[in-house]
């Protein structure tokens, strides 16, 4: 047996811990350190330090609930930006920052996480849900696409018929889960034509163009209702939120307005692409590859359809005339006066989407339309993200902050708003390049109020413009998820998208500029002064 020496020698001069391990220490210790100092701890520390930086060094003339409003919002918008902690996490930040700053109380912070405009977005994502799952938007998406394939094969038309059907599906869903949805069957009739050296460049044009187009009628279809994102219900949430008195904006009275715009701006949209990537004359080149027997022979394969889809298209259906016909005009009132005015769109939307637990499938005994284990995928970060905006736009308004804003922007009262709202629309669309939509636009809808009281012009005249502006993020993968959903397709390249944004861009601002001060007048009324 081997003699093990005991590791606790008796002489005194041998060292208690060994010296060929001082090197691995110190070497540990410069790995610790390095992996302590990343760029993503600096922006974690970013936000607090720029918090306790303007609570010490800048002076506000006005209540101290001010300054520290500006503080929270520059570590709110740190984290935002930088993404250095999780954007559902930045967004409950309010919950807690908002008490700490003596800002508002927990109870008035929490409201503005669950109110009508949140339960819409619960309620109508619920519905989405369910449409998905029941694979109804796939045999939405054949039938129209058999509609407009032509016969001989007319691309412009057919890509019209897909752009079409995205632009329609995102109307009334989340435009990205609409990509989504949309994407697969796009690419499944683009699986037709080769791919690799026999891709001929016509096919490849053509691929170009059905991808680009579904990726910017999500975005387009989303603008039209307030249901089709997130930053139509963050505008109609600020707008309640600061001007409580005013007429809120209901889903019908956004539609009058939304769905003219958006059908200007798609039909710009398809118009560039067409330009662009997809002539008439090349129908004869893609009519080998695509054909309507092709698509018809997919439709059979989804069969029937089932008892399960028709009931979600007749609930979808009666949400969406409920929510037209909730306020009508004041000559013709909607149901909403039945009930004194306390029902609201997020009422009759969860209304709707509890029946889809009630209302059987007739596929197994005792199965409903809907479970719990289907809603998994509900989109809780943009619910988050939608209550932290309610929130800031409480605290800045509440705060004093919002008063000391409008006294700060007196210059702007000479400016005509010709002049500012295409600059607006213009700025909003350069942040929301680099950051989310909805972040881009609770921060700006803050400071373009305070800049139509300086202007005394109508806040909606900038309000509108600077959210629909936050949405034209044409440029870049990253503007948004619906952009990344194309691009990973492998069909096009980053140069394709800056081809179409740019013109896209420049032409949902002139169409914004152009209807704001016209049927923005009628719609909602800007010729008036606001309550």
């Amino acid at each position: 047996m081997d003699h093990i020496q005991d590791p606790i020698s008796g002489d005194p001069k041998t060292p208690l811990l060994p010296l060929q391990d001082q090197p691995h220490r110190s070497q540990s210790f410069h790995s610790a350190l390095k992996s302590v100092l990343t760029p993503k701890n600096f922006y974690v520390v970013l936000g607090p330090l720029l918090c306790a930086i303007i609570c010490v060094f800048v002076k506000i003339e006005g209540p101290v609930s001010s300054r520290n409003m500006l503080a929270v919002l520059a570590w709110v918008f740190a984290w935002w930006l930088t993404e250095a902690v999780p954007m559902p996490i930045t967004s409950m930040a309010p919950l807690f920052l908002f008490p700490l700053f003596g800002i508002a109380s927990a109870d008035d912070v929490a409201h503005s996480y669950m109110d009508d405009v949140i339960a819409l977005v619960l309620g109508s994502f619920i519905l989405a849900l369910a449409v998905e799952h029941y694979n109804i938007h796939r045999r939405l998406a054949l039938n129209i696409t058999i509609l407009f394939c032509g016969d001989p094969l007319n691309p412009p038309l057919l890509l019209l018929g897909i752009c079409a059907t995205t632009a329609f599906v995102s109307m009334w869903m989340h435009n990205v889960s609409a990509a989504v949805m949309m994407m697969p069957v796009a690419t499944g009739i683009l699986h037709r034509f080769p791919v690799g050296p026999d891709q001929t460049v016509v096919s490849s044009k053509f691929c170009r163009a059905v991808v680009l187009g579904v990726t910017y009628s999500a975005a387009v279809g989303g603008m039209s209702t307030l249901t089709g994102t997130g930053v139509n219900l963050i505008l109609v949430g600020m707008w309640k939120s600061y001007f409580p008195e005013a007429e809120p904006i209901s889903f019908s009275t956004w539609f009058l307005f939304g769905f003219p715009m958006a059908l200007l701006i798609f039909l710009a949209l398809w118009i560039i692409l067409c330009c662009l990537y997809c002539s008439k004359s090349s129908g004869p080149a893609l009519s080998a590859y695509l054909d309507k027997a092709h698509l018809k022979r997919e439709l059979e394969l989804l069969g029937p359809m089932a008892f399960a889809e028709k009931m979600i298209l007749a609930v979808f259906s009666m949400l969406v005339m409920l929510w037209m016909t909730r306020s009508i005009t004041d000559d013709i009132p909607g149901w909403g006066t039945l009930f004194n005015g306390r029902a609201g769109d997020g009422t009759a939307s969860v209304m709707m989407a509890t029946l889809l637990f009630i209302i059987p499938n007739k596929k197994q005994e005792g199965e409903k339309l809907m479970d719990w284990n289907k809603c998994n995928k509900l989109p809780w970060n943009i619910v988050l993200l939608l209550g932290a905006g309610f929130a800031i736009a409480d605290g800045v308004r509440t705060s004093g902050l919002a008063d000391i804003l409008s006294e700060a922007l007196d210059f702007l009262e000479q400016v005509p708003y010709l002049a500012i709202a295409p600059a607006v629309c213009l700025i909003s669309g350069t942040i929301t390049e680099f950051t989310s939509n909805n972040a881009t636009t609770t921060l700006v809808i803050p400071l373009l109020i305070q800049i139509a009281k300086s202007m005394n012009v109508h806040p909606l005249l900038l309000m509108i413009p600077g959210a629909i502006g936050a949405q034209f993020a044409f440029l870049l993968p990253t503007g948004t998820p619906s952009n990344i959903v194309g691009f990973t397709t492998g069909h096009i390249e980053i140069k394709d998208m800056i081809k179409v944004g740019l013109p896209l861009k420049i032409a949902g601002t002139a169409v914004l500029t152009l209807l704001m001060p016209t049927l923005g007048t009628y719609v909602f009324g800007t010729n008036e002064p606001v309550q």
